[in-house]
């Protein structure tokens, strides 16, 4: 069984920054790959970033490219979200997950079956 922690969620002004942690711990989880969902109030959750265990390939949405990052510290077994640019459709409640196949992540059908969600980080970015 693994464990995700997130945190650095926060209050921020649009056109600010924040850095999302995901620390992973328990079994295997440093072969998984790790990946960020997000989910607004009244909406469904919506995939943000992935990245492979080993960090070689990294994935995102189509509305962050340019202004969100995701890396990974594979010896901290901890993924990071940078944010930056922020804008208040931006606010949500972001979640970790982590898998052993990437395919989950980067295809839509197979998201529901990922296999491992931290409880979430609320990131709200005022106008």
């Amino acid at each position: 069984q693994a464990q995700l922690a997130e945190s650095g969620g926060g209050l921020v002004q649009a056109g600010g920054s924040l850095r999302l942690s995901c620390i992973g711990s328990g079994h295997a989880v440093s072969t998984y790959a790790m990946g960020w969902f997000r989910q607004a109030t009244g909406k469904e959750r919506e995939f943000v970033a992935a990245i492979t265990w080993n960090a070689d390939r990294t994935f995102y949405e189509d509305f962050v490219k340019g202004r969100f990052t995701i890396s990974r510290d594979i010896a901290k077994n901890t993924v990071y979200l940078q944010m930056n640019n922020l804008k208040p459709e931006d606010t949500a409640v972001y979640y970790c997950a982590a898998d052993p196949f990437r395919e989950r992540f980067v295809t839509p059908q197979a998201r529901g079956a990922l296999e491992y969600w931290g409880k979430g980080t609320l990131v709200t970015v005022s106008s």
